[in-house]
């Protein structure tokens, strides 16, 4: 398995918020709509979206994945990393495309 912490170490990602690094990611999922998200996305799943506002912490915190990594260079909207922290979740960045970030994920799984 692979944790929140080692997935930053490893890949390079940056850490916004990361209230819970030992958390083991088991999946993976990629989306940008918010409905569905929630409906699909299994709990210990890195979520990898270009989604920056704060309702992906509401998501996060009903789907329960290990981190949300927001890819493609996308930064958070005010108060997400806040949110973030007060809420548990895991708030990852990078640059790459979300199709390199799932590819590394899954073969790291």
């Amino acid at each position: 398995m692979l944790t929140v912490k080692e997935l930053c170490e490893k890949f390079g990602y940056e850490a916004m918020a990361m209230p819970d690094p030992e958390r083991e990611i088991t999946g993976g999922y990629v989306g940008d709509l918010l409905s569905w998200v929630m409906g699909r996305a299994k709990a210990g799943d890195a979520w990898v979206t270009i989604m920056s506002n704060v309702n992906i912490i509401a998501v996060a915190t009903l789907a329960d994945p290990a981190c949300i990594i927001l890819s493609e260079g996308v930064r958070p909207d005010a108060g997400v990393i806040e949110r973030a922290e007060a809420s548990g979740v895991n708030l990852l960045g990078c640059e790459k495309d979300s199709f390199a970030v799932a590819s590394q994920i899954a073969r790291e799984l």
